[in-house]
């Protein structure tokens, strides 16, 4: 007679799934952070005569900051590993929010806020779970980045409400303080214990790989990127970023920055404004991790141009939002393609350039998403000064999703292939393959 369970392994979790959940837990917690910008404007309007023009400075500052530091994060990620970018961004992004708490002048959020918690941010962000991406993951990468960037959504979902409420029972100084104290008294801590730079550390492959040699393989591999300077005489790099600038300027810079002072003005009370964001990061979350799927199963060109072309008519939906069902409807409307436009563009950078570039150009093409999103906050605070309204701010954001679906339809199809497991000895570093993800 055969004894049952003789020879079969037994099934164990991936510690690469453990890695990503606490990637997730940190991009959650400093997104959440970030994305609470809103919350803020108008209490500090009130308390110091701020007019919103000098307060978007803040996030003009910080969306920058956290654009131009992806390559430099992706850089040392690579060099030094991801989980020491994590804890270093961590601490800074809880410094500068703990900071905050204490501020009476406008230089002193344009440093805490603007600087610091914004240096934090850009270290944890999706570039740096690109290199973790990398190192642990051998397939079913774009699903990954899809749960890193619900990761992100999901801060918005549960942090930002709680900023609102402490704001509001508290006052905003507790409200900033409470955020610094989750950030360096609780994420960190569950950072430094359970995550791991390499899979090699725990004599483990990396998952999707058949052993630890094929692993370091890999990440020798992704170590060797197409230059900038190669990327950039190629039209599809500029369509990539371009569409990606108007990413940053109709999600995180409008929105993220204008939704709620937008909503209050329109009489929604700061807390159903801020569920309604809430609603928009649930929403995210789903249609993040949908859209990961998406791009592994269907490809990404598609449907990345419907989630711009979608994104431009919910913005003119919004202007004619007058009731709490309206603005959840447009919440979880925009909420799905919020950040659903990320495993498209970095999985369609791999295509395009090879999948060992896609860390650094990436980082860059994110720089582009920034650059639009400060632009956004700005000029939406700006319009607000000059009309009294949001109007023309959501007008020319919904015109500008309309063209960037056209830009990445733009975009020429590349053949696929597989991607080699190596790179043949004696090719010119001037090619640019075009490598499945």
């Amino acid at each position: 007679m055969r004894s049952q369970g003789v020879g079969l392994p037994k099934a164990r979790l991936h510690y690469a799934w453990v890695v990503t959940g606490v990637t997730c837990l940190a991009l959650l917690a400093v997104a959440g952070v970030r994305s609470s910008f809103g919350v803020f404007v108008q209490p500090l309007q009130h308390e110091f005569g701020w007019d919103r023009a000098a307060i978007s400075v803040t996030a003009v500052l910080s969306m920058l900051l956290y654009g131009a530091l992806g390559p430099l994060a992706g850089k040392l990620a690579d060099r030094y590993g991801p989980k020491y970018v994590l804890l270093a961004s961590i601490l800074l992004a809880g410094i500068g929010a703990l900071a905050s708490s204490t501020m009476s002048r406008l230089w002193q959020f344009h440093l805490y806020y603007g600087l610091i918690t914004s240096i934090g941010a850009g270290g944890a962000a999706m570039v740096t779970a690109a290199a973790m991406v990398s190192r642990w993951f051998a397939e079913r990468r774009a699903l990954i980045m899809g749960l890193a960037g619900a990761g992100v959504s999901a801060g918005q979902l549960l942090i930002l409400p709680l900023a609102a409420y402490l704001e509001l029972s508290y006052g905003w100084r507790w409200s900033f303080a409470g955020m610094g104290l989750i950030l360096v008294v609780l994420v960190l801590p569950v950072v430094g214990l359970l995550f791991r730079n390499d899979p090699a550390e725990m004599g483990l492959a990396s998952y999707g790989a058949r052993s630890p040699r094929q692993t370091a393989s890999a990440t020798a591999e992704s170590m060797k990127t197409t230059s900038l300077m190669v990327a950039t005489r190629h039209p599809s790099f500029w369509l990539l970023a371009g569409s990606f600038f108007v990413c940053g300027y109709t999600s995180t810079g409008l929105i993220g920055v204008h939704l709620i002072p937008h909503a209050v003005d329109h009489g929604f009370p700061k807390m159903v404004a801020s569920s309604a964001m809430g609603l928009m990061g649930a929403m995210n979350v789903i249609g993040t991790t949908a859209s990961g799927y998406i791009c592994d199963r269907y490809g990404k060109r598609i449907p990345l141009a419907m989630y711009y072309f979608l994104r431009g008519l919910s913005l003119f939906f919004l202007l004619g939002v007058r009731d709490v069902t309206e603005l959840n409807l447009f919440a979880i409307l925009f909420g799905l393609n919020y950040i659903s436009t990320v495993p498209p563009t970095s999985t369609l950078t791999a295509d395009l350039f090879g999948r060992r570039s896609v860390g650094m150009l990436f980082g860059w093409i994110f720089f582009s998403h920034q650059i639009g999103a400060a632009l956004a906050s700005y000029v939406g605070g700006r319009v607000y000064d000059v009309t009294g309204t949001y109007d023309w701010a959501f007008i020319s954001a919904g015109i500008l999703g309309i063209l960037a679906a056209g830009m990445v339809l733009a975009i020429p199809e590349q053949p696929r292939r597989p991607a080699p497991e190596a790179a043949p000895t004696g090719s010119s570093p001037r090619a640019v393959p075009a490598t499945a993800d």
